[in-house]
């Protein structure tokens, strides 16, 4: 059908239609991952799992002191330097840097026996208690 006012007939625009199949594969798998994280973060926030909640702790204190330093955009670009640079790196030394890697966890499972013995043994973990409704 003809436009009038220009004389010509519109494009052919093909339907579009997309298998509904794929995008459920990608939203259950998205809700499992979701479903775990969220496992994780509650464990974590109770109290459950000490070592985690110490490396979340620590991780967010060492996350201030950098952020500090700069701002995000700095930030966002050093981690996109990084994240291009270090496989590299590894790639060429990666046999120094498992030495290395493997020398310092020794050393922090060393460091982590200790302070499980002088404080996280002593701190008394009882039951959790639940909400009456």
């Amino acid at each position: 059908m003809p436009i009038p006012f220009i004389h010509k007939t519109p494009p052919h625009i093909p339907e579009v239609h997309l298998p509904e199949e794929p995008f459920l594969q990608v939203a259950s798998a998205l809700t499992l991952e979701l479903n775990q994280a969220l496992k994780l973060l509650r464990d974590i926030a109770s109290g459950r799992n000490p070592k985690k909640f110490l490396m979340v702790i620590a991780a967010s204190w060492v996350l201030s002191i950098v952020g500090s330093w700069c701002n995000f955009l700095t930030l966002f670009y050093i981690a996109f330097l990084l994240l291009h640079m270090v496989p590299v790196f590894y790639e060429k030394y990666e046999e120094k840097v498992d030495l290395f890697a493997e020398k310092a966890m020794v050393e922090i499972k060393k460091q982590y026996a200790v302070f499980n013995v002088k404080v996280l043994s002593k701190i008394p973990i009882g039951p959790l208690k639940t909400k009456k409704v």
